[in-house]
């Protein structure tokens, strides 16, 4: 008899606060996301906190009566972890360990722990330890970290230098040593980008979890991974792609998130190249998401931030099999219609009304209306093509059935 394989999650519960920039109802889309995000990273969340507050407690970030509450919480149900929604600062992770006497992470710590698992190549490890390292950096107060053996005695350590210096100087000393590695790194990538000619450049971008690794595995005919969890895919994958007999090159991007940290924002800034350097952007959204709106507008800020949000764009709102408008009984007249209830129909006639013709619907993993897609990157390719080359005697068909 086959045994069922048993995966053992880690206990954790999560914590956010409504204050005047986030109301009760973005606190709880939050820490939907945030529960996804634990999920990927191995953990089981039991419950979740919510307190109202305008300002954070300096000292603890919840008041006291909550905390008492967490910890009662913590230590009947034998919690491993207790993740907080927003970035703590080293004092305040400090004292909730202290009172909660468990492992304490915030939204960035986690994401970085995801990136971790998720690193598969020398190039994403390296990205992400140093990552690592600078959220870690700050954060080394009070306790001997034995990040490794302290380094030879005699000359190495001045009067009245602690431990924690000395642990200081090693994270430092790492830092350097990783960002040099990475600057080695960047310029042979820069190298590679520079060898591919001078084909027309495509990037897949958008909300992480939108289905951009399916639609590059269709588009492509490749086999890039892709499996519903967060940050699927770390390292940007390159493909050669040629409709009806016009090639071009196809890159997949690591997902954006929100309040996504700094720290990889800067760490990955070799892997985002690939974004700035693309001719056209293909902007995936998961149109099944409640909220794809705003993760649309997450995108488009670190867009902005990376100075690629004025690039060519087209939208292409994925997963249109899986969209499920809220109902509204028709013998209720109370209940105002809004954008939760709207058709699919409803949906393509507001983005068309908002960008005309740079939106397609699409279905990438029921292979639903591909056609029109192949045929819309075509022709922005085709453009790009015919001005990059004006005098080139490049054959355009008309009919991509051949593809």
């Amino acid at each position: 008899m086959l045994e069922k394989k048993v995966t053992n999650y880690e206990k954790a519960v999560l914590i956010g606060v409504i204050n005047r920039e986030q109301d009760e109802h973005k606190v709880k889309e939050y820490l939907d996301e945030l529960e996804f995000l634990t999920y990927t990273a191995g953990g089981e969340v039991t419950n979740r906190f919510m307190q109202r507050m305008d300002v954070p407690n300096p000292k603890t970030y919840i008041g006291s009566g909550k905390m008492e509450e967490v910890e009662r919480f913590v230590k009947s149900n034998e919690i491993g972890s207790v993740i907080f929604d927003d970035e703590l600062s080293p004092a305040q992770q400090n004292n909730i360990e202290k009172i909660l006497k468990c492992k304490i992470l915030d939204r960035t710590s986690l994401i970085l722990d995801i990136f971790a698992q998720r690193a598969k190549t020398s190039y994403a490890r390296t990205q992400v330890e140093l990552a690592q390292y600078e959220y870690l950096l700050p954060r080394l107060t009070g306790l001997w970290t034995h990040l490794e053996r302290q380094r030879g005695g005699i000359g190495m350590r001045g009067p009245g230098e602690t431990e924690i210096e000395t642990d200081r100087r090693i994270v430092r000393d790492r830092i350097a040593l990783l960002k040099k590695k990475l600057t080695k790194i960047d310029r042979q990538m820069e190298t590679q980008r520079g060898n591919r000619g001078a084909l027309v450049r495509v990037a897949l971008v958008g909300y992480t979890n939108v289905g951009k690794s399916t639609l590059m595995n269709v588009i492509s005919k490749s086999d890039v991974f892709a499996e519903n969890k967060l940050f699927a895919t770390l390292d940007t994958t390159v493909r050669k792609v040629v409709i009806g007999n016009l090639p071009f090159l196809l890159s997949d991007t690591v997902g954006f998130i929100r309040k996504l940290p700094t720290q990889l924002v800067e760490s990955f800034k070799s892997t985002l190249d690939e974004v700035r350097e693309a001719d056209l952007l293909l902007h995936v959204v998961d149109i099944s998401h409640p909220n794809f709106e705003e993760h649309i507008a997450s995108v488009n800020q670190i867009l902005d931030e990376i100075k690629s949000a004025d690039k060519k764009t087209i939208m292409v709102f994925n997963k249109i099999d899986q969209y499920q408008p809220e109902t509204i009984d028709e013998d209720d007249l109370v209940t105002e219609k809004t954008e939760a209830h709207f058709t699919l129909d409803e949906w393509k006639k507001t983005w068309y009304n908002k960008i005309g013709d740079r939106a397609l619907f699409i279905s990438a993993l029921n292979k639903e209306n591909l056609d029109d897609f192949r045929e819309r990157v075509y022709s922005e390719v085709r453009d790009i093509h015919v001005t990059r080359f004006p005098y080139n005697n490049f054959l355009y068909p008309e009919n991509l059935d051949g593809y």
